[in-house]
């Protein structure tokens, strides 16, 4: 269990297609290794979460200070200029939700996840925001329910697709969010976070898209309604 709340928390969800012939067992390993780094010289809140490792995709949501993020995230970053021969690849900010009143995971763990594969694909008519806000709702709730197990996250993986298989986000609605272009990869993101011209992304919940700057702020103004009431619903 964590330590009690010292710096303000912020949310992070993102997705990546996995290296072929990737363990499960190295997904999680990398992102171990990563935390344990960051804690030995960043003094900040420690990550909790969820990894969920599809087959051929992640689907991750990290809890943590700004500081434990922005290490995160530069890790990321730097996994992106490694080629073909990198871990994750198409790496995809989703959401960033900027002070947050409290966790939904009280710790972070990994587990696989295996789904069937749905035929209908709801990538096809619907725009990239509205399943980005699909899936913040589902992974919310998801959250929620975790809250309420007593199962340790070895025995996560059975519970999750017998108990709640329509809390699960197909496999290919990531795997086409990877694709997006008007997702922010992390070091587009942090290109834009270090930028002084752009909208001021410290507080609130920011939607990672962008094709310019003028499109970005309007998507952003009008998914804020429905992704703060999710916010509120489900934290």
């Amino acid at each position: 269990w964590l330590s009690t709340q010292k710096f303000l928390l912020h949310r992070l969800f993102y997705v990546a297609t996995l290296r072929e012939d990737v363990d499960p067992a190295e997904v999680t390993a990398y992102h171990e290794q990563l935390f344990q780094k960051i804690s030995k010289f960043h003094l900040g809140e420690p990550a909790s979460g969820i990894l969920l490792i599809y087959s051929q995709c992640i689907l991750h949501i990290l809890e943590a200070s700004s500081g434990t993020l922005y290490h995160i995230l530069k890790d990321l970053a730097a996994c992106e200029c490694q080629g073909p021969e990198a871990l994750f690849q198409g790496i995809k900010l989703l959401v960033m939700s900027h002070n947050i009143p409290t966790r939904l995971f009280p710790q972070w763990c990994a587990t696989r996840v295996e789904v069937p594969v749905t035929l209908e694909d709801v990538t096809q008519t619907q725009t990239t925001e509205e399943v980005i806000a699909e899936c913040l709702t589902l992974i919310l709730r998801l959250g929620v329910y975790l809250a309420t197990l007593k199962v340790s996250s070895k025995g996560l993986s059975e519970c999750l697709h017998t108990a709640v298989p329509e809390l699960l986000i197909p496999a290919e609605t990531i795997r086409c969010l990877c694709k997006a272009q008007e997702c922010l990869s992390p070091g587009e993101f942090l290109r834009m976070y270090n930028n002084p011209l752009q909208p001021n992304m410290d507080s609130g919940i920011f939607i990672c898209l962008e094709r310019n700057q003028t499109q970005s702020v309007s998507k952003m103004k009008s998914l804020l309604p429905l992704l703060e009431q999710a916010h509120g619903d489900w934290s």
